[in-house]
């Protein structure tokens, strides 16, 4: 049975960082695809980051020099850090892979 637990969303000030974290179980981890999508209210869900089974890493322009995806295979865990946060930045973001997905984890960017 394949879960995904993300973690460590939250309320931050703009300019703010958050740090979140999907644990997974069930899959290879080592050798899965890992992405990061985030869904604003009335929008729909957009991919944000993905890491690679080699450690590569592919962004959405709008995370760009703002966010880093890393993982750790040893804890079959994949992060998302999450710097100078934007209002617009606000979603619930979701941990997947392949056609897996959490359960999402609130961000809300908010002064």
């Amino acid at each position: 049975q394949v879960q995904l637990v993300e973690s460590g969303g939250g309320l931050v000030q703009p300019g703010g960082s958050l740090r979140l974290s999907c644990s997974a179980s069930g899959i290879i981890f080592s050798m899965s695809i890992m992405d990061w999508y985030r869904q604003a209210p009335g929008k729909q869900r957009e991919l944000v980051a993905r890491i690679f089974s080699g450690g590569s890493t592919d962004y959405a322009n709008f995370v760009k020099d703002r966010f880093t995806i890393a993982r750790d295979n040893a804890k079959n865990t994949v992060f998302l850090q999450m710097n100078n946060l934007k209002p617009e930045d606000t979603a619930i973001y979701y941990c997947a892979t392949g056609h897996f997905w959490g359960q999402g984890t609130q961000v809300t960017v908010s002064s």
